[in-house]
């Protein structure tokens, strides 16, 4: 038994079970510390396409992948992929043919993004439903 007593003791001073601090389900957390979508998603920035929503012009996309790539599409033009770089928690910044564009955080939410692009204004965008196709565009 001593010897039992003696390994529980190294483990609690190694700090082995000390996840026992962690709620054990996720009701347990504060809602300013679950930031998860209804479908259980963080509410974040990165690996997740968001569309543009509120404009004519369907299917603009905006990825920022959390390795530092911005994937931009629409249902006319062909993607693009920049490298992209969060500055702070209010504004991120990519480059586009050279020229660096920069864009504050209004809004970010698991149901939201807004931002507000130097020289363009805002733009909002929601999360892509899956699965999603481009419309049939006319041809002029």
């Amino acid at each position: 038994m001593t010897s039992k007593a003696a390994i529980l003791a190294l483990l609690s001073i190694w700090g082995v079970g000390a996840a026992t601090t962690l709620p054990l389900r996720a009701e347990e957390t504060t809602p300013s510390e679950q930031s998860e979508s209804k479908d259980g998603r963080e509410a974040g920035l990165t690996d997740r396409v968001w569309v543009q929503s509120g404009t004519d012009l369907p299917g603009v996309i905006k990825i920022f992948l959390s390795d530092g790539t911005l994937v931009q599409d629409s249902c006319w033009e062909t993607h693009r992929m920049s490298a992209w770089q969060q500055i702070s928690a209010t504004e991120v910044r990519w480059n586009e043919d050279g020229i660096d564009v920069k864009a504050d955080i209004v809004t970010l939410t698991a149901n939201e993004l807004v931002l507000k692009i130097a020289g363009v204004g805002e733009q909002r965008y929601a999360p892509s439903p899956v699965p999603a196709v481009c419309p049939d565009m006319p041809k002029a």
